[in-house]
């Protein structure tokens, strides 16, 4: 049922519209924008037409909605992980090739992990991460990389919640995972047979800025066999490349 919103702005309402696209679902009909934006639907259909008007949505021939370039050209204009990932891709090109399956580059965003770019090859093992896709943080080894570097705050927040299963090896216990983000920390990497699917190891590192903040995590996505390990040092000379590339931002 569509929330009636007391005092709710315009822009909250436009915002809610734009947030009911996903990865999974980046076309939809107006009925479903409204009951994903929990709207009316001749108010969200309204919406819809003012953000057309401006290119920031676009309608496909068959009268679905989709996110238009005008907001890609914003967003890509604006975007903090620019910098990030053009330092990123030469190495991350470099990587991909070397491993000839899935090469990301993800940071942390909230309690999860967001993917700014991926690398992917048409034999590749399966991978559910996307650009512009997210995960809880706790089920992948970019989300855990992260995780285990991230203020203590995020880290008990994380452990006090429910930790959701995508498979039988996913970390399912604040103990386990507590016990995991102790070891990523201690040995640098993190590699996760089966966490996101049976057949998949995710192997990540963190990649660290001029003054030794972890800012993302590089990871790659490989057969969940004996091998997965020797991705490792790979990543590891890739992340430092990476961290020399990056500009020196000071913080306050």
């Amino acid at each position: 049922m569509p929330r009636v919103a007391t005092g709710e702005s315009s822009l909250d309402r436009a915002v809610r519209v734009l947030e009911a696209f996903t990865p999974d679902r980046p076309e939809l009909g107006v009925t479903e924008v409204a009951r994903r934006a929990g709207l009316h639907v001749a108010t969200a259909s309204r919406i819809v037409a003012r953000l057309a008007d401006h290119g920031l949505l676009e309608r496909t021939p068959d009268r679905r909605v989709r996110i238009g370039v005008r907001m890609w050209e914003l967003a890509a204009r604006a975007s903090p992980t620019r910098s990030l990932r053009d330092a990123a891709m030469p190495y991350l090109e470099d990587l991909h090739a070397v491993v000839g399956h899935h090469a990301q580059l993800a940071v942390r965003d909230g309690d999860d992990v967001l993917f700014v770019e991926r690398l992917s090859a048409r034999d590749a093992v399966v991978n559910f991460s996307r650009i512009a896709g997210r995960l809880p943080v706790h089920v992948s080894s970019s989300g855990v990389v992260l995780l285990a570097h991230a203020p203590a705050e995020v880290q008990e927040r994380v452990l006090a919640r429910p930790l959701e299963r995508l498979t039988a090896a996913t970390v399912s216990s604040p103990a386990q995972l507590r016990a995991l983000l102790a070891q990523v920390r201690r040995q640098g990497w993190a590699l996760l047979p089966g966490f996101v699917h049976a057949d998949a190891t995710g192997v990540a590192v963190p990649v660290r800025d001029g003054l030794g903040e972890v800012v993302a995590a590089l990871s790659v996505i490989v057969p969940n066999d004996d091998r997965a390990a020797s991705a490792v040092p790979v990543l590891l000379a890739a992340a430092r490349g990476i961290g020399r590339s990056l500009p020196v931002v000071a913080r306050p």
